[in-house]
């Protein structure tokens, strides 16, 4: 899994550091989502799903690699 930010779209809910706080941070500046991980630990993976699926703004993409 790879997880990207489109940062044009984001509005700084902070639903995705809620949902996945050990994947996704804010920028103390905008508020705006920060990735800790680009490539989650597994352990993880769950969470960025729905938070990705949670977005307001579909700011978040998920690529499932094998």
């Amino acid at each position: 899994m790879r997880i990207d930010i489109d940062g044009s779209r984001c509005i700084g809910s902070g639903v995705c550091v809620l949902t996945a706080p050990a994947v996704f941070d804010q920028n103390d500046t905008d508020g705006t989502a920060v990735l800790r991980h680009s490539v989650p630990p597994a352990a993880d993976r769950d969470a960025v799903r729905l938070a990705a699926q949670s977005c307001p703004a579909a700011a978040i993409t998920v690529e499932e690699i094998s």
